[in-house]
């Protein structure tokens, strides 16, 4: 991935033709002609929906058109988009199953509807029924039952089918939650906790909404937090797909309790200043047939393209035609709907890889080449798709955020429309994760590549946000090794008692644990993230309730007991995580500017950098400390360490005398006008602040 300055020189006018990019990075150049064709098409659609639509703020509320809605007078108006089917009837528990008994009527356009009168200005429609569309298809005029495309509330009873059945939700005005805390401002530091509702439990079961917001949410502040990314929330029926296979876009899922909990659990994170993100799959749904969206109409190519095309060959799901009309309202208003239903402040998009290519990613080694960004590889319709929505979010949401899951690399990703960009916040730094996996299970710690490891870390295209990770779900899945797995393997079950002998393999796994994270924070991005669990190195890997684990849940929960166990050597790690995030908090360094990295030395296996006026050092090396090892820095002035991996407080040995007040000398040093000498004994980073800043 290129690292390319902004060029210097007199500002220029920006091009109104989606070229501003090329300002930016000049060596975008060559492909003018695709950024014009991507930034066109995306105005054309603005252009369109202004005329046909009355605008994308009305058009992306489809949810007050579609699916169920109640009039003050308590009819329920339900509308549905099948162009296919000769007939359709609404049927369900409110008029006995009868087939027949409510008949819809056909627009131009392939829309059905139908109006169920009201009593007493209330609807007659029971809260909570169970319901269905049935269609009457071509070919064999057969009857289908399909649940509704926009329903917002689907429930699963195991012990009968893993069906859906769809429920028509209208609870009581005096019953309905009602929001109490505003959304808290967009942080200037990402500080991102990614969390599934569902393994939030030491118990081996599926917790839930209620359980997250009362024993989750205080420690996720606790740790220091401004931002969760909620996993696995939008409907899907198989719990092993780690909520990827979608099959209820509207529906919040069931399994960990009802709509209105979710809402607290927002609602209560907002209550305490954190961001609440949600993980969005518009990437690919389920394939299912009887509750998904798949041959709804009983055609292959209504809301997805029409066979291999609209097939995704690894992940076994449909894949949306993004240059459909009535997809594009249908994605859009599903995202203004998280919005406004539930009040999230934003969405992680997944699969974003396999949105903007018509490879998808598949047997494809990304080089960094630009020719690879543009040309026939890019499905135009689905990077437009990307304008589009975060044109809207970002017009009606001032403080939305926006998350790109890119392996890619794609320029102008976090760039706005204006420009050319698809207009995302940040994207997500994959190559640092891998890594660090690649080193440890290839390379002995003293091969460790310094150079390598700070070029991993600061490559990131300038003026795109990136948020750095050292592991994440990705990493914790069953058939990977969570890092500290990999640095301690069995002994974790063995030696993580403080009571316990702390073996060379422990004292290693905890070292490079915190040095690992740290550097990660410092270095590699505008933002940071860390998976629930792995912040204290939980012990397993994840993996869900399935025919091949006899459904045990064993591995499907996160064993937080081991953090509250003051015998056990978790709670260091935690504690030093959360002081990480508080010195963040207080200094800001995500926000500012990209780190100048002073020293990278193989052979004494040491990293130096400054950034947000803060002397970051690190000691990689196995077996050898420093005294008196010389540091450049840039600002004079006396300095304290305000962060040691080596305090006891963390697991250290409290070699590290951290009252020390270190005074700088003016003489230059590695390209800095000042120097100071301080001790770093082996594996261990000490972070330093001028002592007026305390």
């Amino acid at each position: 991935m290129a690292n390319n300055s902004i060029t210097a020189g007199a500002p220029r006018e920006t091009p109104n033709d989606g070229t501003g990019l090329v300002q930016l990075d000049p060596w975008l150049g060559p492909f003018k002609d695709s950024l014009r064709s991507r930034y066109s098409k995306a105005q054309q659609w603005i252009k369109t929906i202004d005329e046909t639509e009355g605008g994308l703020e009305k058009f992306s509320k489809g949810f007050e058109k579609f699916g169920f809605n109640v009039r003050d007078n308590g009819d329920v108006v339900y509308r549905e988009w099948a162009p296919n089917a000769l007939r359709a009837y609404l049927i369900g528990d409110f008029n006995n199953w009868n087939r027949d008994a409510t008949p819809m009527a056909k627009d131009n356009f392939g829309v059905w509807e139908v109006t169920i009168p009201g009593k007493d200005g209330q609807a007659t429609i029971p809260h909570d029924s169970k319901l269905k569309i049935s269609l009457v298809v071509p070919n064999d005029h057969a009857r289908q039952e399909r649940i509704p495309a926009w329903i917002k509330r689907v429930t699963q009873d195991l012990s009968v089918s893993p069906v859906y059945d769809a429920r028509f939700w209208n609870p009581p005005k005096e019953q309905a939650y009602v929001f109490k805390h505003p959304r808290p401002p967009k942080p200037l530091s990402a500080r991102i906790y990614e969390a599934h509702v569902g393994i939030s439990s030491p118990e081996p079961k599926v917790a839930t909404y209620k359980e997250f917001t009362k024993n989750i949410l205080p420690r996720i502040k606790h740790l220091g937090y401004n931002t969760i990314q909620l996993m696995a929330i939008m409907e899907h029926a198989y719990y092993a797909s780690f909520g990827y296979q979608i099959n209820s876009f509207f529906a919040a899922s069931s399994r960990y309790g009802l709509p209105d909990d979710l809402k607290e659990l927002v609602d209560t994170a907002h209550g305490m200043g954190i961001t609440v993100l949600l993980d969005v799959v518009h990437s690919h749904a389920s394939k299912n047939v009887l509750d998904g969206l798949n041959m709804f109409d009983n055609s292959d190519h209504l809301y997805f393209h029409e066979g291999a095309k609209g097939r995704h060959e690894l992940w076994d799901s449909r894949l949306f035609n993004y240059g459909s009309h009535e997809v594009l309202r249908f994605l859009l208003s599903n995202l203004r709907f998280w919005m406004d239903e539930y009040n999230f402040d934003g969405f992680r998009f997944d699969g974003v890889t396999s949105m903007i290519y018509l490879h998808h990613g598949i047997g494809t080694g990304f080089s960094g080449g630009y020719h690879e960004y543009f040309g026939p590889g890019v499905d135009e319709e689905g990077v437009v798709y990307l304008m589009l929505a975060n044109e809207l979010l970002h017009t009606l949401y001032p403080s939305v955020i926006t998350i790109a899951e890119d392996v890619s690399g794609m320029p102008g990703l976090c760039n706005p429309l204006s420009l050319g960009g698809v207009g995302f916040d940040y994207r997500l730094a994959m190559a640092i994760p891998d890594l660090y996996i690649k080193w440890l299970k290839e390379k002995q710690d003293i091969d460790w590549d310094m150079g390598n490891l700070a070029f991993t870390l600061t490559n990131r295209r300038h003026g795109e946000k990136t948020i750095a990770y050292a592991e994440s779900h990705d990493q914790a899945l069953v058939g990977d090794k969570s890092l500290l797995m990999w640095l301690c393997d069995a002994q974790m079950y063995t030696n993580m008692s403080v009571l316990s002998e702390l073996t060379p393999v422990i004292d290693r796994g905890l070292s490079l644990h915190k040095m690992i994270r740290l550097i990660t924070h410092g270095l590699g991005g505008e933002g940071y993230l860390n998976f629930e669990g792995n912040e204290f190195g939980h012990p397993e890997w994840l993996d869900f309730p399935r025919a091949g684990n006899n459904n045990s849940f064993h591995y499907a929960r996160r064993q937080f007991n081991l953090v509250d166990d003051q015998l056990l050597r978790y709670r260091f790690l935690n504690e030093f995580d959360s002081k990480m995030q508080w010195t963040e908090e207080k200094y800001g360094w995500l926000h500012s500017d990209q780190a100048y990295v002073s020293l990278k030395n193989e052979s004494d296996k040491v990293i130096v950098f400054e950034r947000a006026g803060l002397l970051w050092i690190f000691n990689f090396h196995p077996s050898t400390s420093f005294t008196d090892y010389r540091v450049g820095v840039e600002q004079e002035g006396t300095y304290r360490i305000v962060l040691s991996s080596d305090s006891k407080a963390f697991g250290g040995h409290g070699n590290i005398d951290e009252s020390t007040r270190f005074f700088t000398t003016p003489f230059g040093w590695n390209g800095r006008k000042n120097f100071l000498q301080v001790y770093i004994p082996t594996r261990t980073a000490i972070v330093l602040a001028l002592e007026s800043t305390l």
